[in-house]
């Protein structure tokens, strides 16, 4: 008698795992399908175009973005170095580098504050020299969205440049092309799915900085004040609003997912 290997999407789920299963995703569920029920469907339009709410929308796309491009333009080199070159301490750089993923956003921004404060490490030279304040500006902003941002890019691309077949580099270098072109050439094409996901992830998460942002830029409208500070702000004023404006951060975090969810998961749907 022969016995057959079920497929691993086919195997029989144990019993037990099942219905933790289900309390699992009824527990992650239940509190964003309440959202939707809660949320006032019929004044979204009116809610959503208040100037508030678009000043803050403005403003969250306009500071997302340019945290994403930092991101990009910092984080590639970053997770470059990380993964292609041998140095000493070569862990404890990571380790750093990667700490904002699991650091508290507030502390975050008290980290922002005791470099870039008006009297910090560094916020201190750019005050008295070149009359740069960063705090509660709209580049404070800027700077609190990349600090927890490019994280997300660095681990995507690193891992992307350690998992990569490097026979085509060196193939490339073998006809004499120089580093630099290898990599715009050959690597960055390679990496391109991975760097687009890094970027994407990087993006959604500053869209939707709250601490960092709010300890370190404060929380002015026009100003500082994104979309999740003014969910914040509104929910002492008006809950509809806060309810409307969470719905559309929401919105936004799920599509993201669900784009990347083959790039996230080994390209499984």
């Amino acid at each position: 008698m022969s016995l057959r290997t079920r497929p691993v999407h086919q195997q029989r789920t144990p019993r037990v795992l099942l219905p933790l299963a289900l309390i699992a995703f009824a527990f992650l569920a239940i509190p964003l399908i309440g959202l939707l029920i809660a949320a006032p469907w019929g004044q979204m339009s009116e809610l959503l175009t208040t100037p508030t709410a678009l000043e803050a929308l403005r403003l969250s796309i306009v500071t997302s973005l340019l945290a994403a491009a930092i991101a990009v333009l910092l984080g590639v080199p970053l997770a470059w170095v990380l993964a292609r070159r041998e140095f000493p301490g070569r862990t404890l750089v990571r380790g750093l580098v990667l700490i904002p993923l699991v650091l508290p956003p507030v502390v975050g921004g008290v980290t922002l504050l005791a470099a870039f404060g008006r009297r910090g490490l560094v916020g201190q030279y750019l005050y008295d020299w070149f009359g740069i304040q960063l705090p509660f500006s709209t580049a404070g902003v800027v700077m609190a969205e990349a600090f927890v941002a490019m994280p997300f890019l660095v681990i995507t691309v690193e891992g992307a440049l350690r998992t990569m077949d490097r026979r085509f580099e060196d193939a490339a270098r073998t006809l004499g092309a120089r580093p630099s072109r290898v990599f715009l050439r050959v690597t960055a094409p390679l990496i391109g799915p991975s760097l687009i996901a890094g970027a994407v992830l990087a993006w959604a998460r500053a869209l939707g900085e709250f601490g960092a942002t709010i300890t370190f830029a404060g929380n002015f409208p026009g100003v500082t004040q994104t979309l999740p500070l003014a969910v914040y702000s509104a929910l002492e004023v008006s809950r509809d609003e806060a309810i409307a404006l969470s719905v559309v951060l929401l919105a936004v975090s799920f599509t993201v997912l669900v784009s990347l969810r083959g790039r996230m998961l080994g390209g499984r749907g």
